[in-house]
């Protein structure tokens, strides 16, 4: 078996607010043939009823699923299991997963999750994010986007977005849901589902994790003609009604044609992190850096950028870099005159 010392293996995190349906979507997935191969981390086991999936449970909160996946509860820290997980596989303790899947709280914040999956030396060496998939009450999610913040955020910072319970919820809700969800995070693909039953596709490998990476892969990865596409339709703005959380949302995308050197990013990124964390909710691009001809991906999570990412070519013949944002209540002029920054 390989040591797996130069592969990076790719996470895939579940978030979504109480009762959307996390539990019932990863049951489902767990009995998929395709999810094979995989590593869930979860809270607790008694969550998601594991008896009818049940292989072999360990001394050590690890059990094998009859699908061939592994699930584990998360230790004293996110980054001490992933790095149990790693050492384990290595010595061939366990079997040699593929990817993960990291299930989060109803009530947590996603951003702390994925600051230590972008910043723990460790787990960047071997991991890196795939792709960030929440779940939206399709009976209750407009009122949870009303008053509860980590709803919003976890909607805004998602790459997939499934509304849930679609089978129960009215449909003048559940459009009104998918609309206001549209505006919120226009990058983000959105699927309507009934009881966690979702094709396995649009919940793994749906990020530019491969440094291989083809452009037609870069464009899906950033969909960036959905920021135009919303700011034509409203405008650029929008009505504020004093109720709603995801009023102070904005999303959108910048352009620019000029080639960055490796200070200018530096100082770029130092800025970004002056800005207080749930300012910067997201950033994901393209750009090229220093006198290579191929792009960059870089990324970051509020104020925590990843290490840029080189791949194979610029996505539709468009060379020009492309950054997308996701703030709230930060003025897009504001981040606009910050790129300048990135000239050096």
């Amino acid at each position: 078996m390989s040591s797996g010392k130069d592969i990076h293996i790719p996470i895939t995190l579940l978030t979504g607010f109480l009762g959307s349906g996390k539990t019932t979507l990863l049951k489902h997935l767990l009995d998929q043939p395709d999810m094979a191969d995989t590593a869930v981390i979860v809270n607790e086991f008694g969550e998601i009823g594991l008896d009818h999936l049940l292989v072999e449970q360990g001394e050590e909160e690890v059990v094998l699923l009859d699908s061939g996946c592994l699930c584990c509860t998360i230790a004293n820290s996110l980054g001490e299991t992933l790095s149990n997980l790693w050492f384990r596989r290595v010595r061939g303790e366990l079997p040699a997963f593929r990817r993960v899947a990291i299930e989060t709280t109803g009530l947590a914040d996603p951003a702390p999750i994925l600051h230590t999956l972008l910043t723990d030396k460790f787990v960047a060496r071997h991991y890196v994010v795939d792709g960030i998939v929440a779940t939206i009450d399709g009976m209750n999610g407009l009122g949870q986007l009303d008053t509860h913040g980590e709803a919003v955020k976890q909607a805004a910072v998602a790459d997939r977005l499934l509304v849930t319970k679609i089978d129960v919820a009215p449909r003048p809700r559940l459009d009104t849901l998918v609309e206001r969800l549209a505006v919120l995070n226009p990058a983000a693909r959105t699927r309507e589902i009934a009881d966690g039953q979702v094709a396995v596709k649009d919940v793994i490998d749906i990020g530019l994790f491969d440094r291989s990476a083809k452009p037609a892969e870069a464009l899906r990865w950033l969909r960036d003609g959905a920021y135009a596409a919303v700011q034509h339709e409203h405008g650029g703005s929008r009505a504020h009604d004093g109720n709603r959380h995801d009023d102070r949302i904005r999303a959108y995308c910048a352009y620019f044609d000029f080639a960055v050197s490796w200070a200018g990013y530096a100082a770029w990124t130092a800025a970004m992190r002056h800005y207080p964390g749930d300012k910067l909710l997201r950033v994901k691009g393209l750009m090229r850096l220093g006198d290579r001809a191929r792009p960059y991906v870089v990324q970051a999570v509020q104020h925590v950028f990843g290490e840029p990412i080189r791949i194979e070519g610029w996505p539709g013949g468009d060379s020009r870099a492309r950054l997308v944002f996701i703030t709230r209540d930060l003025d897009r002029a504001i981040v606009a005159e910050s790129l300048g920054v990135l000239r050096g």
